[in-house]
């Protein structure tokens, strides 16, 4: 038993030294370094790979490369064991496989996948050469790992439909010029506008306003279509880089007046200390009591909006809002569970306990338990109680 619950505390360990860094943990802030070092040593030769030059260090790249895909090869194992402490409500098999599917578990394994691939495939074979392409997904695990690249990902969500819509009228467009080129060039060139698809490329490098030149109108009415169809392509290149640009200024408006700042809402604040429950788990993982939302996260002079893979950090502060009518004042009670105390031995989900109470912590002995619903309570535990008191406002 002291053997699987030493095991457990390690695994625990390492999976907290693994995730995304905690500013308060030196070596998980040391292993997210090291990390970031090996992607860009690895991405780097893979580079350098394609110069003339790197044929005078061929040992050198072979070496970087073995070391590095060594090194992401223990990362993704290390990942595949502490599954069940990413999703600590599944059972293993299922935790393994739903990080397995993730995207960040799919980067993972496309990333190790090329180098022994050659294993399995010539490496001549064009399959082995387009996944030697997908190295480039590296990268993806240092944006991972700082949650203000999270910011493009929320805004360009939220802003998913207007960007479409732009996108399918830039198309509209480029379908529409290519047809009336065709119309007006055919003649005079039909090596160039053989068909109305002949344009495509022509409408693609002018609306885009890349202008490569090996097509052009020579026409006069080709000319002055071309001369409409670029001033048309300005302006539609500027409504998706304005539909971007509006939504970080929305986002970064939102952030300082507080998410929920349309509705009637109070706020209580929970400073994450060392040791408390809410310290390193991303934020869908914590558990509010009802009628509380998560509103805004400061640390220290940034300020972000709440998102699912936000990880708490010793030193935030949570601002938790409720758009009730009513005014929740929150006390905090410790309960010593002595001997013959009737929680001693059940599982905190089956406590028969007010909706207004909420376990937010429980101390045993030096360690400080996150809740969770399965916890068994043991004679000495120390619980923490949230009571909410309704007062009408």
């Amino acid at each position: 038993m002291n053997m699987t619950k030493k095991m457990a505390a390690v695994k625990r360990r390492v999976f907290k030294i693994i995730q995304i860094g905690n500013m308060s943990d030196i070596p998980s802030m040391c292993f997210d370094i090291f990390i970031i070092i090996v992607i860009l040593a690895n991405i780097s030769v893979t580079f350098f790979q394609t110069f003339e030059e790197s044929a005078g260090y061929e040992g050198m790249i072979a070496t970087v490369e073995l070391v590095t895909m060594l090194i992401f090869l223990i990362e993704y194992i290390l990942r595949i064991w502490t599954a069940d402490c990413l999703y600590p409500e599944k059972s293993y098999p299922v935790a393994v496989l739903r990080f397995a599917v993730s995207f960040y578990g799919v980067v993972d394994l496309l990333t190790i996948l090329p180098y022994f691939c050659p294993f399995f495939i010539p490496s001549g074979a064009v399959a082995f050469r387009m996944l030697r392409v997908v190295r480039i997904l590296h990268l993806f695990r240092i944006n991972s790992r700082y949650d203000a690249f999270n910011v493009i990902t929320e805004v360009l969500r939220e802003k998913r439909n207007a960007l479409v819509s732009s996108i399918f009228l830039v198309l509209i467009l480029m379908l529409a010029s290519s047809l009336c080129m065709y119309g007006l060039e055919h003649e005079a060139q039909p090596e160039n506008f053989s068909n109305a698809f002949s344009g495509i490329w022509w409408s693609a490098a002018t609306l885009l306003t890349v202008g490569y030149g090996d097509i052009y109108p020579v026409t006069i009415g080709g000319r002055i279509m071309g001369i409409v169809i670029a001033f048309l392509g300005v302006g539609m290149v500027a409504i998706p880089t304005g539909i971007i640009s509006a939504g970080f200024v929305e986002y970064y408006t939102k952030i300082k007046v507080g998410s929920y700042s349309q509705h009637n809402a109070d706020f209580i604040t929970i400073n994450i200390v060392n040791g408390h429950p809410y310290m390193g788990l991303r934020l869908k993982d914590v558990e509010l009591p009802q009628g509380l939302y998560p509103a805004v996260v400061l640390r220290g002079d940034d300020v972000y909006t709440p998102h699912e893979s936000l990880v708490m950090e010793a030193g935030d502060s949570l601002l938790l809002g409720t758009t009730s009518t009513k005014m929740l004042e929150c006390r905090i009670d410790e309960m010593c569970l002595e001997a013959d105390h009737s929680w001693i031995g059940h599982r905190i989900k089956d406590l028969d306990i007010s909706r207004r109470v909420f376990v937010v912590m429980v101390k045993r002995g030096n360690k400080n338990i996150c809740p969770q619903g399965s916890t068994l309570l043991l004679e000495g535990d120390v619980v923490l109680l949230l009571e909410r008191q309704v007062k009408n406002a």
